[in-house]
């Protein structure tokens, strides 16, 4: 998995040799939807300024059929990663075809952060659908129930792995939003074990500075979010989806 840094964080590390049972979802799925809005992409020209009227025109022209072309695969990708968040069949070549596509756009982040952690606290939780190696190569399904929160409002990430009645295990901290970047690091370790009460572990001491994408802390680049499924990369350079919970 593309969350991974150096300390604990590696929970989430996906080993294509490695499988593991599914377990019941802590969280309820939306139903996704198929019709999908899109706003036009920003038009990127660069006029001549020695002759603009006449190739201005012929570039408009030229991206906004490029715009068009994009925007109509960028709604059929999203529509692919929702079926397969759905059904769990669509073939992976397929998925990372998608990611491919999405990443190519270049779509517009500014709601990015609004969407993936709502304006209030506890924020919103994601589940992760589907995990490809750098370079898209080769990738899978998740093979375990873990999730994502996201809480835009007190800008803390929480990233678990659930077992059903065996447990689960969580880690918690802070992050930081640039652009389309997010950077976290983890403080909290908490853990349940069947039946037992669950306890926390601080792992590091409480750290007053930012979270940054500029050193060793991990971080997501996101491609994509809307509010139903959410496309991002992350230091490794793996690429991943989730599916709003």
């Amino acid at each position: 998995m593309l969350l991974q840094s150096s300390s604990s964080s590696s929970f989430l590390s996906s080993n294509p040799g490695i499988l593991f049972p599914t377990f019941q979802i802590p969280c309820r799925l939306p139903k996704l939807q198929t019709c999908l809005r899109f706003s036009p992409l920003k038009t990127r020209a660069s006029l001549d300024e020695k002759d603009p009227n006449s190739q201005a025109a012929s570039l408009l022209f030229q991206d906004d059929e490029q715009n068009k072309q994009l925007n109509q695969e960028v709604e059929e990708s999203v529509r692919v990663l929702k079926n397969a968040a759905k059904t769990r069949k669509v073939p992976a070549a397929e998925i990372m075809a998608a990611f491919s596509t999405i990443e190519r756009a270049k779509v517009d982040p500014s709601k990015f952060l609004e969407t993936l952690g709502g304006t209030k606290s506890p924020g919103r939780t994601w589940m992760l659908v589907f995990t490809a190696e750098k370079g898209l190569g080769r990738g899978r399904y998740f093979p375990i129930t873990a999730i994502q929160r996201f809480d835009a409002a007190a800008k803390r990430i929480e990233n678990g792995v659930y077992l059903g009645p065996l447990g689960f295990l969580t880690f918690e901290g802070p992050f930081s939003w640039k652009n389309r970047i997010l950077a976290f690091v983890f403080e909290r370790l908490r853990i349940k074990i069947g039946p037992f009460d669950p306890f926390d572990i601080r792992i590091k001491g409480k750290d007053e500075r930012e979270p940054s994408n500029k050193g060793k802390d991990p971080f997501f680049i996101w491609f994509y979010i809307d509010e139903e499924i959410a496309v991002a990369r992350g230091r490794s350079g793996g690429t991943a989806y989730w599916v709003r919970c």
